[in-house]
Parts: structure tokens; sequence; C-alpha cells
């Protein structure tokens, strides 16, 4: 058993960390490929002069092989050309004979099998705590007095559920929203507070994808492919690398925080750090420069280059979100393979699993074994010789590729299928028609002619395959950091398919088998307009001027709610209209880009950001926005508001139109054609769901913190496509809410039956923070239990049923707020909490928004009680 040294944390790293503890070797077995036997092998002999590494009870030894008598042949090392000096061979398991390089002994070294971890978060924000309803309210008047120029002819309630719908074209993906720049009113800046290192791409560049911690910050934090983290050594770790270094974390190796009042661990981690096995170059050093190009929303392309005005890369690195190898491209440059974790032996495989794919077995003193496949495009096959129990490298240049897989145990014929082959972007296309929609991720790909492509998917591409795709499944599955088990399929194109797609739904609240609901008694209706004309009273423009994009969009959208809730449920279509007036004044302000921080459009990266951080100098200014964090949720709320202004009044929406796509361009743009935003910025459809985090660098990878603002985002933009007549915007808003509904209940919602989350963590019920490497069941602003499940259920809309089922509400609800404890929540969680009710017992949630002594400090700043009201009694009918 061997005895693994824990390394300390880096003393550079700004947080705090804990150590990885190896998992058991006696519970948990080395995966070998071979085994070394003392004994004749056909045509091949042992050299008892060779050092074979073993493990012993608590340090690294070595031992020797007695040779035997004098082969009756030639030594096989002799007859493949190899000094006998370097090799010996042995059985392999699967293959057969083979050669394989005893590296020198350990002497003081220890092999790198833990990792750090960062488990601290800045907990400190701005929390929703502001109130809709001022106290005193001022009494209305009869008639409420806005600026007549506003106003419009009282427009005719809206039919349900189709609002100028046409049917989607045959790829919901295929066309932009728009090709025009933004509006002069806009200004144009050509900087921005985040350095765009080594981009070599024209914008707009992808800001929110999984590679960006290739082009901020030193450009060494990982990036998550999934189911491997890769990273860039730049000199550090015990290889002392300049090469990109490859991870892949066993569900054994993981971290739980400490044990909550619920039972469950408060986060689980990955460790990040720890170097399995680094592609490099002999020409790379201390000079070396790190460049990315062809960026797209699902792919990158990594070079490594001997110093930063080298004409070529030494090596570069084709990067796809669940590729099986990681691929490494050379064009004349050495090779080098590295490990942290140090080899115990190094095997080339004698039988070439196809033509020019030369093949070698890398097992390292954590007991993992690796697949080194490469292809040599010209000239001579790759020959490595190991040169220590770290370091391998190439005899002479190398024109092609090398592949790097890990083996969970039962891969290498998968593995030897696919070698050669290797994916360098995705396609993106969809459909739908009527409640069914699909999309496809269809892989463009390079290498070995005689190569299938290999990938992995996560659990809820497998759970909505079709059935072609559902055929390509293999049995061989990895780990992924904080997404469960992905599974191996061997294709060119994936299609999964959603039956359920919520095209009934409108601004109605809407229950998964019930449908649209609309109905609710005269005397609820009558309590509901009570406080409806309190509400309605409120000065719009003043509660949505704020320096946020986020809190006005949540304030104008609260506004946007409350009106469609007076028009299409009270029936009171002469006080909607009176303050609808009073609404678009607001939405005006930002329409015209006169809001206390103006958005501009910056060059640099490709996008519309808030000019906080200009002005101010504070890159976390709104949340970060200026960075790209959270664009959907603050653009989200906007969209919303102003879907529900367009529902009520159609002709204000040609005025408006070219803004509000404007905003949903920016971080929901389909298309590659509208030449001014990148297509999906914030939504990951290989994820299924989206990032919030923007240019900062971070070791955990990109991470979302509220599920339900992102169901928000899609849902805003499914209904702009309704109100405008926009079938294809319509279908994609469709087709977001399901996927999410799937992804959702997988990885940031759980049921007791979850199958996919440790089940040390599922009883949070929710991720919490769900990072790239990690779930911390806290949130950024605070950890009181009403705001880490609160983050998750605002706001309350019609889909939200859809996406917190029933189920999950009432499992949360007995965990956290039953027997009383929500009177012990606060503010405007309160109302948060009785809201999310109204799922599963809308009665009681009625009769809490609708007691005598309501206090309105429970209402948060992006609710109105007169939605709760309508909500909660259409729901139960009430």
């Amino acid at each position: 058993m061997v005895q693994v040294a824990f390394c300390e944390p880096d003393q550079e790293q700004p947080h705090a960390h804990r150590h990885l503890h190896r998992p058991n070797p006696d519970t948990h077995p080395p995966l070998l490929g071979i085994e070394l036997q003392p004994r004749l092998l056909g045509d091949s002999f042992f050299d008892d002069s060779l050092p074979v590494v073993c493990q012993t009870e608590t340090a690294y030894s070595t031992t020797s092989v007695p040779a035997p008598t004098a082969p009756a042949t030639p030594p096989l090392s002799s007859l493949l050309g190899f000094a006998s000096d370097d090799f010996v061979a042995v059985t392999t398991q699967t293959v057969g004979t083979a050669i394989a390089q005893i590296p020198a002994s350990l002497s003081d070294k220890t092999p790198q099998t833990s990792g750090l971890v960062v488990v601290e978060l800045e907990t400190e924000g701005h929390v929703t705590l502001c109130r809709i309803i001022e106290d005193p309210i001022p009494s209305p008047k009869t008639s409420i007095q806005v600026n007549s120029s506003l106003l419009s002819p009282v427009p005719p309630v809206p039919e349900y559920p189709s609002e100028k719908f046409v049917m989607p074209l045959p790829d919901i993906f295929a066309e932009p929203i728009s090709t025009a720049p933004p509006p002069p009113w806009f200004e144009v800046r050509n900087d921005h507070p985040a350095e765009k290192k080594g981009v070599i791409s024209q914008p707009p560049i992808q800001t929110n994808k999984f590679f960006s911690n290739f082009f901020v910050g030193d450009q060494s934090a990982p990036t998550y492919t999934y189911p491997y983290s890769i990273a860039w050594a730049a000199g550090k770790g015990p290889a002392g690398s300049h090469g990109i270094a490859i991870s892949h974390i066993e569900a054994q190796q993981r971290v739980y925080g400490p044990t909550k009042q619920s039972g469950a661990a408060s986060y689980f981690i990955n460790p990040v750090g720890i170097q399995s096995i680094i592609v490099s170059a002999k020409e790379l050093g201390n000079e070396t420069a790190l460049a990315t190009d062809n960026i797209t929303a699902f792919s990158a392309r990594v070079h490594l280059q001997p110093h930063r005005s080298s004409t070529r890369p030494a090596v570069s690195f084709p990067l796809v979100q669940g590729m099986a190898f990681v691929t490494a491209q050379y064009a004349g440059a050495t090779p080098v393979i590295q490990t942290g974790v140090f080899f115990r032996n190094v095997t080339r495989v004698m039988w070439d699993p196809k033509p020019g794919v030369v093949k070698f077995n890398m097992h390292l003193e954590d007991g993992r074994t690796w697949r080194i496949y490469s292809y040599a495009t010209r000239g001579d096959p790759l020959e490595l010789h190991v040169v220590n129990n770290g370091y391998a490298e190439a005899r002479r240049p190398f024109y092609g590729i090398i592949q790097v897989a890990k083996d969970p145990g039962n891969g290498e014929a998968l593995y030897d299928e696919a070698a050669g082959v290797f994916p360098t972007n995705v396609e993106l296309t969809g459909t739908a028609s009527h409640t069914v929609g699909s999309y496809t991720f269809n892989f463009a790909k390079e290498g070995h002619p005689q190569g299938r492509l290999l990938m992995y998917a996560l659990p809820h591409h497998v759970d909505s395959f079709d059935g072609a795709t559902r055929s390509a499944l293999r049995d061989m599955k990895l780990q992924t950091p904080t997404k469960g088990i992905a599974t191996a399929v061997m294709a060119d194109q994936w299609t999964m398919v959603e039956h359920k797609l919520p095209v009934d739904m409108t601004f109605a609240p809407w229950d998964p088998e019930r449908g649209t609901l609309t109905k609710m008694s005269d005397q609820a209706r009558a309590a509901v307009r009570r406080v409806a004309i309190r509400e309605a009273s409120q000065d719009m423009a003043e509660q949505s001027d704020l320096d946020s994009m986020y809190f006005s969009g949540k304030a104008l959208a609260k506004f946007g709610i409350l009106l469609v809730a007076i028009n299409d449920f009270l029936g009171d279509r002469q006080l909607a209209h009176e303050a609808l007036g009073k609404l678009k004044y607001a939405f005006g302000r930002f329409a015209a880009n006169r809001q206390k921080f103006p958005l501009v459009y910056e060059r640099v990266w490709g996008g519309l950001v808030s000019s906080g951080s200009y002005i101010t100098g504070d890159t976390n200014a709104d949340f970060g926005n200026t960075m790209y964090n959270d664009h959907h949720f603050h653009y989200g709320y906007h969209i919303l508001a102003a879907a529900a202004i367009a529902h009520l009044d159609p002709s204000w929406i040609p005025e408006n139109k070219a803004y509000v796509d404007l905003l949903i361009r920016d971080f929901a743009n389909p298309s590659d054609k509208d030449r001014f935003f990148p297509p999906w910025r914030s939504f990951d459809w290989y994820h299924g769901h989206s990032w919030a985090h923007g240019l900062h660098p971070s070791f955990d990878g990109k991470d979302q913190e509220s599920s339900s603002e992102d169901m928000m985002q899609a849902y805003a933009i499914k209904m702009w496509g309704m109100v405008t007549g926009d079938a294809n915007m319509a279908m994609r808003g469709n087709l977001q809410l399901a996927v999410l509904a799937r992804s959702l209940s997988h990885y940031y919602l759980y049921t007791d039956d979850n199958q996919v989350q440790p089940e040390q963590f599922v009883g949070n019920k929710v991720a919490g923070i769900l990072f790239e490497n990690k779930c911390d069941h806290t949130t950024y602003f605070g950890a009181n239990i009403e705001y880490i499940q609160g983050i998750h259920m605002i706001p309350l809309l019609a889909p939200s049923p859809f996406i917190r089922s029933r189920r999950f509400v009432s499992e949360e609800w007995d965990v956290y707020f039953s027997q009383g404890r929500v009177h012990e929540v606060e503010g405007g969680w309160r109302g948060i909490v009785f809201g999310n009710l109204a799922t599963v017992n809308p009665a009681a949630a009625w009769d809490f928004f609708n007691q005598t002594n309501f206090d309105p400090a429970w209402i948060d700043g992006g609710a109105s009680l007169t939605w709760y009201l309508t909500y909660t009694a259409i729901m139960g009918g009430i």
C-alpha cells in the first residue's frame, strides 16, 4: 500500500483550502491494465537488470525480476528496434504481448494524488428585502393622473393562448433575431475592464463558457470539459511543466463540508491541481504563451507557443464539451508526456488499434490507467522514451495527434475503436411541433478515416435521447464533477427530444396537469382588487430608477405582471389602462438608455454592458454586469416587463421591439449570423442550464446561483415571442423551459429519489450555488436558509410549477418550513416562501396573503401582493 503525502495549499491562493484525502486502496483497488509476470513470454524475456517499481506498506522501493534462461528467439525489444536496456516485455490483460518501460524509482519524491479545494465564498451582497407596498400608501384618486401623451386607446382583453402566433420554421435556431447594430443612443466603447489575454478570434467572443479561464486572470485556472478538467500547468506543480495538465476526479476523492441540521453536507467539492497526465512539447519553457481561437458556444482551440512572438504553436488542443479524449495537435514539435502522479509503468502496445495509430498504456501510482493514442498524419509514428517516473519524451519531432483518455476499467476496446478521431465543434439545430420539441448536436470531427466519434453524455441528455441516439450508447461511464455519471456515446450526432413543451402557458397561473388556469370567485376577485388599487397607485418610475439593471428590472417586471393580473383576471381594464401609462413611462427611460448607469456596446468582447464599472471603477458594480455576470437575470426581467406591456397594448411593440430584441440578442442570440453578439452567451445547451459567471477567473469554473431566475429568462423570451408573433423565439423559450425542467431536477432541485447528486448532499433539496466543480449550499449574500432555498423560488410565475414539481415543493417545505418554522422567516422572504407553497397548498398560501394584519414588509421587491393573491386564488380555485 502506498503512503501518500498531502500537498500544502498554494500560498498565493487567496482562499481557504482543505486537503483532500486519498481513497482507501483496500476498498478501491487499483485499475491496472498489465501484470508483470516473471516467466517466459513467447519470444520475449525479462531483463533482470531493470528495476521494477513496486508498492510497499509504507514507502516506495525497488525489486528485481529474475532472468529466465536464455531465450530460444531474439528478444521482442530488439525485434521492434529498441534498446534492450530501455524496455521489458510484459503480458497485458486484454491486448497481448507489449513493451513496457519501467521508470526509475521514486527516490525522495511523492506522487501528487491530492489537490486544493476552495471552500469559502464571499457571502456578503445585496439581499432583496425592499418593499413593494410603501407604508403609508397614498390613497388613489378617482382617476390616476398620468401624462396623457403616453396613453393609447384602451386595448381589448388579450386572447389566450396564442397571440399573433404562427408555426415555427423547421430549424428554430437557423435565423438571427436581428443583424442590426445597436441604436445610436448606446455609446460604443473600444475598451473593457477585463483584459483579453491571448485571444486570437475576433469579437463577438463568448464570455460565459467553460473555456474562458484560458483567457482571463493568469490563464492557469482549470477548464471543465466534462468529464475531464484541464489546465495550463504554467510551470507550476510537481512536474514543473508548461503543457496542458489533464485531471479526472473519482467520486471517492470528493471532499464534503460539515453536516447541516438537515443531515446533508454543506457542500461537496472536487480537488484541483492534480496533474494526472500532462501533454507538452520539448520546445515549451519559461517563455511559453497560451492563445485561444476558434471560439464558439460549444468549443474553443487552445495553443501553446514557445514564446509570444512564435509564428506557430508547438501544440494545440481542440476543446469540445463531453469529449472522450483530450486531443493534442502537433505540427513538428517534439511531444512530451509528464505526470504529477508518477508513472508506475508505461507500455507500448505491440498491436496497433488501427492503421497508423500507436497505443500506450500509462499506469500511474494512484492505481489509475490512462490510454494514450497517437496518429501520425505524416512522418514517423510516435516513439516515447521514459526518462524518469514523471517524464517521457518522443524520439523526434511529430506530425499528427496525441490523444489521452482515462479508462474507467472497461474502456480499452471502445477507446481503441474510437482512437484517432476528435470533435472540433458542434452545430445546434432544433425543431418544434405542438408540444414536442427536439434539439440536435451535430458534431464536426477530424482525424483518422476509420475512427468513430466517441463523446460523453450527461444524465439529462441520456434521459431524452431519441431512439437512434440511444442505440449509440455504450457501456462505459465516468464520473463528472457536479453532474453525476457521464455515459459514452459513439455517434456523430445526438438528438434530444422533449415531449412536454409548455406551449399553452401564458401569463396566467399554470399547472402541469390542468394547464392554464384563470377562474377565481367574485369574493376573491374583490379582495384582490382592493389591494390592486393601492399597488397600481405607486410611483413606478421612481421605484425602477435605480443604479442596477437587476433591481430596476425586478421592479418593472413586478408592475408588468401586476397590470396583467388587473386586466386579465380582475377584468378591470380601466384601472390597468390608467396604470399602464406609468409603466410605459418607467420602461421608456431604459429603452432610451437614460438610466443612472446607461448601457454601452463594447467592442472588445462584443456585448451590451452596464457603464457602472466604467464610471465607478468597481468591476463588481451591479453584480458585475459590466463583466458579463448575470445578463440573463438582469435583462430577462426587462424583457418580461416588455412582454407584459405588449400583451396589454400591442400598438406599443413597433417602437420598442428593436430595444427588447437587443437585450435578448446579448444573452440569447441563436445564430452566428448576428455579428454583434455571440450565440447563447448564457444558456449552456450541453449542461442544460445557464451560467451566470462572466469574465472573472475561478478555480471552480462557472457557476449559477438562481435556477428560478434562469427559468424566468426563458419564460420572458417565450412570452416576448408570443406577443410579437415571433414563433421561433417563442418555441426556443418553450424548449429552454422543457430542458430546464429536466436538467434542474437532476442538478439543482432534489427530490429524495435523486440518483445523480451525492446522497450526502441531496438532503439540502437545492444546490445553493452550482459550480462546474462544486455545489455549495449557500448564497453570495448570506447563509440564512430562506435565502438559500428562496433564491431558487423567485420570481413566482406561470412556469414555477413546471420547473418546481409538486413533489419537490412538498419535500422542501417539510424539511425547512413546516411545523410553524416558516413564521420565523423575516422580511420579503416570508412572502417568497408562502408564494412557493401555493404549488401544493394554495389555500394556506391564500390565507397568509389575505390576512387582515398582513405586513407589507413580507413582500419582496420583485413581487406584488396583487399577484400573490391572484396566483394563489386561481391555483386553489378560491
